[in-house]
């Protein structure tokens, strides 16, 4: 008789070729692959959005070497000095490369910060239409496209990805259209020159080559456009005014700059919007996003991804995304007025959009977020579930027409009837020969022209600072002002603000101090002397008007 062997002849079945612990555990692991199934036959074209929570509110890359000094970086009662030292060779390559084609790389610079050493920094020029005299005719010709012009560089010098909108250089915007000095409604071109490295506006990175290296918590420092007698005292004057209002505002200083061993040039400089700033925008629970110049806030569909053209994420980046952000866009847009009159606020802190609206109106900022740079962040509270919107680069504060009231545009119109045109029909006092009826010279690259184009008559949406009379306009900010079910909180709000900006006299005086602070830094000569004395009658005017409007005192 032949018996079955049982080790040789017959074929393992398939369970016992499975581990022992699968087999044990077989019904579990059959049922969540039938579930996963399932979901992949009818969920297969769904966007599935996890949520992802993280352990620690705050998340920015450590810093690990946090240098302290001995002076305020931005105690504006201090005197400032900053030393860059580089290798000319890598200079002139630097320059090299942009005015060929744009690209804005970091170099590595020592530098000293108020007596304090820091070896191998990186700095880059920062903004574009400012730089443009750089580039001669190449510049002036304003090519697009270019990867320096298309975003702000990376850890190791690439360029981020950024639409051609980023052109503008948010920080910079027009070319001829700068508030230099803060001149009343004075426009100034700066002549920048390679040959005078002391004037270029910079960025320093503090951590570009040395990995988790702050200064008194700072990565990077901005050196804004204009020195000496044009350093710009209105933007100065309007980080003031917002700071001590309440609202968020980036922290600056004047200081002594000297570049290589060249003569100093007095510079204000301004903390940047960076990873740390998002953290500390929401005491480390909220994510910051910046518009990116000419960005667009129109809804493309539910993947977030899609808005990165748009908006850059500043903090908590792999804990979040920009899906809050393409939700507010998408409600906004789709919103009925009776929707959106009443349910604003559960996606937006409505009195924080009002005190926002109204201190753009109060600074008379042409590029505010409805302007052609979309200069404006919005701050997403992980707790309330709710966006305010935060305002930086204002350095085009204090232009235009300074009876504009809470009803008028400040933006592409400058707030001006029948748009651009002072209420005596002419141009704003300082504006180039030439420039186009209510629009500085030189628009950034990307910015969004103002339908109806420059000067166009005003017309229905003119009211309360609408897309009428050639001003450009802003979804979210148009609609608020539009609606009457928001008259009353944001005239609250210009109130409260035109009290403590205009009647209380701060802004007058403010002047006087930053004047004396720019001074302190080296800036005194008879140019910055006009400038002050500019600025101060913009305030005053500015001041007097809004003292005879009634819906501001009544």
């Amino acid at each position: 008789m032949t018996g079955t062997s049982t080790t040789g002849g017959r074929k393992r079945r398939l369970r016992d070729r499975l581990p022992v612990r699968l087999r044990h555990h077989w019904k579990p692991a059959a049922t969540l692959g039938v579930g996963l199934v399932t979901m992949v036959a009818f969920l297969g074209d769904v966007r599935i959005s996890p949520y992802v929570t993280s352990t620690s509110r705050v998340e920015a890359d450590a810093i690990t070497d946090n240098i302290t000094g001995t002076v305020g970086l931005y105690d504006t009662s201090a005197s400032h000095t900053i030393q860059l030292t580089y290798q000319q060779t890598d200079f002139e390559k630097m320059m090299k490369e942009f005015e060929e084609d744009g690209t804005k790389d970091y170099i590595k610079a020592d530098l000293v910060v108020d007596g304090v050493y820091l070896n191998d920094v990186g700095i880059r020029l920062k903004g574009n239409s400012t730089l443009m005299s750089l580039r001669g005719d190449q510049g002036k010709q304003g090519r697009q496209g270019e990867q320096g012009e298309r975003g702000e560089q990376g850890p190791q010098g690439g360029a981020e990805a950024g639409p051609p909108g980023e052109a503008a250089g948010q920080e910079d915007q027009a070319e001829q259209g700068r508030q230099g000095g803060g001149r009343g409604g004075g426009m100034v071109q700066y002549d920048l020159s390679a040959e005078k490295p002391e004037e270029l506006p910079w960025l320093v990175k503090i951590d570009e080559y040395v990995e988790g290296r702050a200064y008194q918590g700072e990565r990077e420092i901005s050196l804004r456009p204009g020195s000496n007698g044009q350093v710009p005292l209105n933007e100065a004057l309007s980080l003031s005014l917002t700071d001590t209002s309440g609202q968020k505002a980036e922290r600056y200083a004047f200081t002594s700059v000297e570049v290589n061993d060249r003569p100093a040039a007095t510079r204000l400089m301004v903390e940047n919007p960076d990873t740390d700033y998002g953290d500390e925008a929401g005491d480390g629970n909220a994510v910051l996003y910046k518009a990116r110049a000419g960005s667009s806030f129109a809804y493309q569909g539910d993947d977030p991804s899609k808005y990165e053209s748009s908006f850059k994420q500043l903090n908590k980046k792999g804990s979040q995304d920009l899906e809050p952000v393409m939700k507010l866009i998408k409600w906004v847009e789709n919103a009925s007025d009776e929707e959106f009159a009443r349910d604003l606020d559960q996606y937006v802190d409505v009195e924080s959009l009002a005190a926002y609206v109204a201190t753009q109106n109060l600074l008379l900022n042409f590029d505010d977020m409805a302007g052609p740079g979309k200069n404006y962040l919005l701050r997403y509270d992980l707790d309330t579930k709710k966006f305010t919107v935060l305002g930086w680069d204002y350095n085009l504060t204090f232009s235009g027409d300074a009876t504009a009231g809470p009803d008028d545009s400040t933006g592409m119109g400058g707030g001006m009837p029948g748009g651009g045109e002072g209420g005596d029909g002419q141009q704003p006092s300082g504006a180039p020969e030439g420039m186009p009826e209510g629009m500085p010279e030189g628009l950034p690259e990307g910015a969004e022209m103002p339908q109806g184009g420059p000067g166009a008559a005003g017309g229905e949406g003119q009211e309360r600072g609408g897309p009428g009379g050639g001003a450009a306009e802003h979804p979210l900010k148009t609609r608020f002002l539009e609606s009457d079910a928001f008259d009353e909180v944001y005239l609250a709000a210009y109130k409260k603000l035109y009290q403590e900006f205009y009647a209380s006299g701060t802004a007058a005086k403010e002047v006087k101090t930053i004047a004396e602070q720019a001074r302190a830094a080296g800036a005194g000569s008879e140019e910055l002397d006009t400038a002050v004395s500019q600025l101060t009658g913009t305030v005053t005017d500015r001041a007097a008007a809004l003292a005879k409007d009634e819906q501001v005192t009544g």
